[in-house]
C-alpha cells in the first residue's frame, strides 16, 4: 500500500472541479501538491483556501510538451521529485461526431488525450529513472478517463472518443510501470460537480474558427445538471482509495454497474461460433501463450 506522506504530486486541472478534491485528499494524507490548471485565476482562488499547507501553483497548458517540461522543472526544484502523477485535465464540447469540425477534434483531443499523453512522456521517465537508482521507491500515475470510456453515446463524440483512448494508454501503462514498482490507475467518474460544461471558456482562438456558436441555454441547462453532480472532496478520497488498493480502474460512482455489465454482455453476444479455419490450432496455440503472459502480468500489476 502506497503512503502519500512526504510525497510529491503534480495534479493537471487541479483547481477545480475533480483536481480540487484530489488537492485537498493529498494534502490531508499529508503529500506536497503542485496545482497545474491553465486558469491562474482558478489557481490563486484555490491557493486561497489552502493555506500553510505544501502546495504551489504553476500555470499550464496540458497541450504544450515544452509546457509541460518546464512546469515539471519547477515544481521538482521546489517540493522535490514528482511520484504521484494526476493527468486529470479535460473538456468537453456537447455535441455528436458528424456535426463537430476539425478544430474541435483538435482543442478535445489535445486536452483529453494530449494531455494525458504530455504527462505520462513528461513524468514516466523520471519516475523510472529514480525507480532504478533507488532514489525514489514506486510511485503512481493515475489518468482520469470517464465512465465514457465505457459507454459511447452519440453525444458527446470526441470526449468518448478521447476517454476511450485514455483507457487504453492506462492499461498498457499499467502493464509496464509495473515492472519498477509504479501504479497507474485510470479513473472513471460519473457526474461531477464542475465547470466542465463550461469548457468553450478556455477554448484557445487559434481552434475557434469552426467552433459553433454556445448554446447558452443548453450551457445553462448543463449548469444545473452539474450541481447534483458527486462533491469533488468524495470522489478525491474514493481516487486515493483506489490508488491505495492498487486498483485499476477506479469507479468512484456506484451509479453505472448494472449498465457496463448489461454492455459487456452485449459485447460478448456479438461473438460467434464459425468453424474451424486453415491455421485455427496454430494460432489458438499461439493466442494460449499470450493469454498466459498477459494474465500474468495483470496478477504481477496488481501485486506492486
Amino acid at each position: 500500500m502506497i503512503d502519500f506522506s512526504g510525497r510529491t504530486a503534480f495534479v493537471t486541472g487541479g483547481a477545480n472541479g475533480v483536481g480540487i478534491g484530489i488537492v485537498r485528499n493529498l494534502l490531508e494524507a499529508g503529500a506536497k501538491v503542485a496545482i497545474a490548471d491553465i486558469r491562474q485565476d482558478s489557481i490563486d482562488q484555490a491557493l486561497a483556501t489552502l493555506d500553510n499547507r505544501e502546495v504551489m501553483g504553476v500555470q499550464l497548458d496540458v497541450r504544450s510538451r515544452e509546457g509541460f517540461a518546464a512546469a515539471a522543472d519547477e515544481v521538482e526544484a521546489r517540493l522535490g521529485p514528482v511520484s504521484l502523477v494526476f493527468n486529470n485535465a479535460g473538456v468537453n464540447l456537447f455535441q455528436p461526431i458528424e456535426d463537430s469540425s476539425y478544430d474541435d477534434w483538435d482543442w478535445v483531443m489535445g486536452v483529453n488525450l494530449g494531455g494525458v499523453i504530455n504527462g505520462v512522456m513528461t513524468f514516466a521517465p523520471r519516475m523510472k529513472a529514480r525507480a532504478q537508482s533507488g532514489e525514489v521507491k514506486g510511485g503512481h500515475v493515475t489518468n482520469t478517463a470517464s465512465m465514457a470510456s465505457f459507454i459511447g453515446s452519440g453525444t458527446p463524440g470526441i470526449y468518448n472518443t478521447s476517454k476511450f483512448a485514455v483507457r487504453g494508454l492506462s492499461y498498457s501503462l499499467r502493464h509496464s510501470m509495473y515492472r519498477y514498482g509504479i501504479g497507474v490507475s485510470c479513473v472513471h467518474p460519473g457526474l461531477v460537480k464542475s465547470y466542465i460544461y463550461a469548457s468553450d471558456d478556455v477554448r484557445p482562438d487559434e481552434l475557434k474558427a469552426e467552433m459553433k456558436p454556445v448554446d447558452t441555454a443548453m450551457v445553462e441547462r448543463l449548469a444545473g445538471v452539474h450541481e447534483f453532480g458527486m462533491e469533488p472532496d468524495v470522489i478525491g478520497a474514493r481516487i486515493l482509495e483506489g490508488i491505495r488498493e492498487n486498483r485499476a480502474n477506479i469507479f468512484t460512482h456506484p451509479d453505472h454497474k448494472q449498465e457496463v455489465r448489461e454492455i459487456f454482455d452485449e459485447i460478448l453476444a456479438d461473438y460467434r461460433d464459425y468453424p474451424n479455419d486453415p491455421g485455427f490450432d496454430q494460432r489458438v496455440g499461439f493466442e494460449k501463450i499470450r493469454r498466459d503472459n498477459y494474465a500474468e502480468t495483470r496478477r504481477k500489476a496488481r501485486e506492486i
